[in-house]
């Protein structure tokens, strides 16, 4: 039998040390008697990053991101009527509320130090039409509900949805015309929602819509009318996922035919929210969103390094229910994967995150910092 250490080229007969060693029965590799069988001594470890982990207090020291109940917005549902709390069967412990009930929600959350609010309507399907016009009428609860809000909540931050959506019998984000949802004919339908919005009271306005020029459109409109405070959150990287299921059965807002693709992003692509995000930074937005967030954590990072405005990250209501699931089914622990959760979230780059389980987690962690 050929000695397995001759057939290795002898620069590397060295390297692996196969002189050492003689090869014996069935190929095992027995030490030469008259080798040297001392444990050979190790390069000293200078560098130990255990040490930076040792303890709660020296671990605290050196961490890099941090959470707190200030960087959370809490999304909610509103609906017309009174005494109803209902749950949202596919996203378990989330509620549509009535105005009334709403506004002690709204409290419940102050109390806990949880401060920011997006607010999104379910409208009665009588009351949609093509151009959503119910969105700017005198009569719309949605309305007078966010008027309630801030007389009652004046230190809270509001924050409203522009999109045709909640109010379209087509349930398209925009305009729908002979199949196309059309662009240009959407955007001053969007700015006269936006309009009666900011009158309402609503510190930031949501636009969802995805349509191009939709923000300068509105920056222009809302600082015709003198509401140069009323801030822009724009949905600036929103993607067509698949994840908005549970938030479609909260306000029975699906698409009654076709998708979204023509106007929500493709989920392949990443450079082409530097794209978006530098449209919306020269049309006046305040901050940037992308959504969703857990799937697109690197879009967040990526935005995050390319801008100098705020990033938001939505983490959607199907990101939610996934994990609220495997929780409930005992395949994880919610009080440690849900603040993971948030937390990788926030070490992407989000400044802010619209979540779910914002009020979970102030509950949890009240004013204190993760």
């Amino acid at each position: 039998m050929t000695p397995l250490h001759a057939a290795v080229p002898l620069p590397l007969r060295s390297l692996f040390k196969f002189d050492r060693f003689a090869v014996g029965e069935a190929g095992s590799l027995n030490r030469l008697p008259h080798q040297n069988t001392k444990t050979p001594k190790h390069t000293p470890m200078l560098r130990r990053p255990r040490r930076n982990r040792q303890s709660a207090a020296i671990r605290g020291m050196v961490t890099e991101t941090h959470l707190s109940t200030e960087h959370l917005i809490f999304p909610l549902f509103v609906l017309d009527g009174r005494n109803i709390r209902s749950e949202i069967h596919s996203l378990p412990g989330i509620y549509r509320f009535s105005p009334e009930n709403l506004l002690q929600e709204i409290e419940s959350c102050m109390n806990l130090g949880l401060t920011n609010f997006i607010l999104f309507p379910a409208i009665a399907e009588h009351l949609k039409d093509t151009t959503a016009s119910h969105s700017w009428s005198e009569k719309n609860f949605y309305l007078q509900v966010a008027r309630d809000i801030k007389k009652r909540f004046p230190e809270c931050c509001l924050i409203s949805d522009v999109a045709m959506d909640p109010y379209s019998s087509d349930g398209h984000d925009g305009l729908v015309r002979d199949g196309e949802i059309v662009n240009d004919d959407t955007l001053p339908i969007l700015a006269r929602m936006s309009l009666a919005q900011a009158e309402a009271g609503f510190d930031m306005l949501g636009p969802s819509d995805m349509m191009d020029g939709r923000v300068g459109y509105i920056r222009e409109a809302l600082d015709e009318q003198g509401f140069t405070k009323t801030g822009i959150l724009a949905y600036t990287a929103k993607y067509a996922s698949a994840m908005y299921g549970p938030f479609r059965d909260a306000l029975d807002s699906a698409p009654k035919s076709g998708d979204k693709k023509s106007y929500q992003m493709n989920p392949a692509n990443k450079r082409e929210a530097l794209i978006e995000a530098e449209l919306d930074t020269m049309e006046g937005a305040d901050m940037l969103m992308v959504k969703p967030a857990l799937h697109y954590l690197d879009v967040i990072h990526l935005l995050k390094e390319n801008t100098d405005l705020p990033v938001a990250a939505y983490h959607v209501s199907g990101e939610c229910a996934m994990l609220r699931a495997a929780c409930n089914n005992g395949w994880l622990d919610f009080e440690r994967a849900m603040p993971e959760t948030l937390l990788s979230i926030r070490r992407a780059g989000a400044d802010v995150i619209l979540t779910y389980f914002a009020k979970e987690w102030a509950q949890r962690f009240g004013a204190k910092q993760m």
